[in-house]
């Protein structure tokens, strides 16, 4: 059994679920190491509890969009899994339709403006490396989220 399996296994077994229960998926967040593990420590320490993605990237991708009632595992950018969120809602909108009651439910910036400088470079990024190009009507998936399980995080130096 890997890392991540057994890291599930232990969820499980502290909630009473059946074992056959599934996860949507294992992801890190962002696309660099420094900035993935600290949206880590945000989930870990109940600050951060949303997430906005791109619907391109879905489609890209060719994945499914989360829906409400999905778990998934949350692990540091080296894919070692320290929590277990559920999905409890989510919502499509253009990226332009962003308002600050909605943002800052990433618990990642103090303001509309922050959050849109630093979600505009993501996003820019994020299309160059798989085919899209970032506009303010880009359709943002955005993923309200709770924390149910965690495991002390492990900062390596």
């Amino acid at each position: 059994m890997n890392l991540t399996e057994s890291f599930w296994q232990r969820f499980l077994k502290s909630k009473e679920l059946p074992k056959e229960t599934k996860y949507f998926e294992a992801f890190h967040f962002e696309l660099t190491k420094k900035v993935a593990n600290d949206l880590l420590k945000l989930v870990l320490e109940g600050k951060k509890k949303a997430t906005a993605s791109s619907l391109e990237a879905y489609r890209k991708e060719n994945e499914k969009l989360p829906i409400p009632g999905d778990y998934s595992i949350v692990t540091d950018f080296d894919g070692t899994p320290y929590g277990v969120i559920r999905t409890t809602a989510v919502t499509i909108l253009p990226y332009r339709f962003m308002t600050y009651d909605i943002c800052k439910r990433e618990g990642e910036d103090d303001s509309l403006e922050s959050w849109q400088n630093n979600h505009k470079k993501f996003f820019t990024e994020e299309g160059k490396e798989i085919g899209y190009k970032f506009t303010e009507n880009m359709l943002v998936v955005f993923e309200d989220f709770e924390l149910l399980f965690q495991e002390e995080y492990h900062e390596e130096n």
